[in-house]
């Protein structure tokens, strides 16, 4: 991307992406900035950039935004869903995560709901994450079954690295009943990533959306 955008805009452009994810995790929406002085029309650019670059990226938007406007460090909370399949389907072997025991989808929505009283996720960080706090503050954290696919949701003002991966692996234990609800609760007090549950492979999860304020637009 950074190479298309120098390359239409003829100037060195150096791209600064919201966040990132792990090696075979998709995104369905990603925000970057970059700065310039070149005159271009977003409409224009847009197209031009769609034409260049591969299938497996899309450019929807380019908005004019303030001096201060960081993608990411201005975004206000991001939201990620896990696709779980419940059967076994070969078109969702690279987009879902197969599981074939049953699922008590009831148990891993009362599970989701203690994440919401909590902030210190240490339990679901990456071990050897170089971050200064483990505080994040979930809004939303809830299963939704869509015919063959369960969709977890998760929103949230900031992520640890393989948190949500960690936080999925753990409910699908509660829900194949290997842990009960109130482990959830141990857990998150142990702050130790050894009682977390595994972190589910990386081809389920998806950034659906990143939030900013509207005073950043001009």
């Amino acid at each position: 991307m950074e190479h298309a955008v120098s390359m239409l805009l003829g100037i060195p452009i150096e791209l600064i992406g919201a966040g990132r994810t792990d090696t075979g995790v998709h995104a369905k929406k990603m925000i970057a900035h970059f700065v310039t002085e070149a005159h271009f029309k977003k409409s224009t650019l847009t197209a031009r950039l769609n034409a260049f670059l591969p299938p497996s990226i899309a450019i929807n938007t380019i908005y004019k935004v303030s001096d201060q406007a960081h993608a990411r460090f201005s975004a206000t909370s991001r939201t990620y869903e896990y696709w779980v399949s419940t059967h076994k389907n070969p078109f969702l072997n690279t987009t879902a995560h197969f599981v074939h025991q049953p699922l008590d989808i009831v148990s891993m929505n009362q599970a989701s709901q203690i994440l919401i009283n909590h902030q210190d996720f240490e339990c679901f960080s990456k071990t050897h994450s170089d971050v200064h706090t483990f505080l994040c503050d979930i809004s939303k954290a809830s299963w939704e079954q869509k015919g063959d696919l369960l969709i977890f949701t998760i929103t949230a003002n900031r992520f640890l690295r393989n948190m949500v991966r960690a936080i999925v692996g753990t409910l699908l234990e509660i829900g194949t009943h290997k842990k009960n609800i109130i482990d959830m609760e141990a857990v998150i007090a142990s702050k130790s990533r050894s009682l977390a549950g595994p972190s589910v492979p990386a081809q389920g999860l998806y950034l659906t959306e990143i939030n900013y304020p509207k005073n950043i637009y001009v």
